[in-house]
Parts: structure tokens; C-alpha cells; sequence
């Protein structure tokens, strides 16, 4: 059972996990720019899903650059600018 960040087993002992609501940002932030389906996205384990979120970002970054200072990205979840 998931509670939050923390899984809970049968015995009641918990192990900390992902925070939820950063699972669902980046999932957010992925269907955004992508519009892949939600089961595809969740279904991901959480190193790709970051790993597409900081492609994404980079992309991003590539399409703004014209050497000018840009104001924070509120996408660009991992702040790499």
C-alpha cells in the first residue's frame, strides 16, 4: 500500500519511495511536450522518466537559445539552463 512517499509492507513497516507528487510532475511535464498516454508514462520506471523529462529540457534549451538571458522555464523541472 502507498501512502505519500513511504510504502508500507504487511508487517507495517514502511521504506521511503518517491515522492508522489514528483512522479506525477514529471509525468505532467512528459505528456505536455510529448502527449504520450498516461499508462505509457506511468509505467516507466523513474530513472527513464527523468531521463526524458531532462531530454525534453534540453531540447527546450536548444530551441530558446539566442544567447540572451531567459527567465526560469517553470517546465524545465530540473532547472538546467
Amino acid at each position: 500500500m502507498r501512502c505519500g512517499r513511504v510504502f508500507f509492507g504487511r508487517d507495517g513497516g514502511g521504506i521511503t519511495g518517491y515522492p508522489i507528487d514528483k512522479i506525477y510532475e514529471e509525468a505532467s511535464f512528459i505528456a505536455y511536450y510529448f502527449h504520450w498516454p498516461h499508462e505509457q508514462i506511468m509505467s516507466m520506471e523513474h530513472r527513464e522518466r527523468r531521463r526524458w523529462c531532462e531530454e525534453i529540457s534540453k531540447i527546450n534549451r536548444n530551441l530558446n537559445e539566442d544567447g540572451q538571458e531567459k527567465p526560469n522555464n517553470p517546465f524545465d523541472v530540473f532547472n538546467k539552463r
